[in-house]
């Protein structure tokens, strides 16, 4: 989701809530720490250099279990946020949610509630990397034994090892 489909999502709700995609609820006494942006500027394993933007709202769970985050309330952080942070309501929205550690997740909205969806790392450069795209779907990683990874052999000059 951008800002822009959070925002229009907002309006169908008057109080906030957020689920993970396992269907656990985020506590509903949770608050909205920080809304802002997240520059990434890196080199993939290929060596091509990339940059990326994401709006990153960050969701925190305190012992205040009366407080509850309206639609409205939401919605003036995030307006606040586009004026003195400059962000674009075209930004894809990434949430920060703590588990065992901080996850990263997508975010859709459906019957009224925002989706955490999980995340996944990918190769950015299989064709550099030898990897055939139609293999491995970008959701899916190959599933291997520690063993069979140590007995694999990369070739120095392939460009991601």
């Amino acid at each position: 989701m951008t800002i822009k489909e959070v925002k229009q999502a907002l309006k169908q709700v008057e109080h906030v809530e957020f689920q993970l995609a396992s269907g656990e609820k985020v506590p509903a006494h949770f608050h909205v720490t920080e809304v802002g942006e997240v520059a990434k500027r890196f080199i993939d394993c290929g060596g091509t250099l990339r940059d990326e933007k994401k709006a990153n709202f960050q969701l925190w769970t305190a012992d205040d279990v009366e407080h509850r985050l309206s639609a409205e309330k939401l919605n003036s952080i995030i307006e606040l946020s586009e004026e003195k942070l400059l962000l674009s309501e075209h930004l894809p929205v990434e949430v920060e949610y703590q588990s065992n550690t901080i996850g990263k997740y997508n975010l859709a909205f459906q019957n009224g509630k925002f989706i955490l969806e999980s995340t996944l790392t990918d190769c950015l450069a299989k064709d550099k990397c030898g990897i055939p795209e139609e293999k491995l779907p970008r959701s899916k990683k190959p599933k291997m034994k520690l063993s069979e990874f140590q007995q694999m052999q990369c070739d120095p000059n392939a460009g991601c090892c």
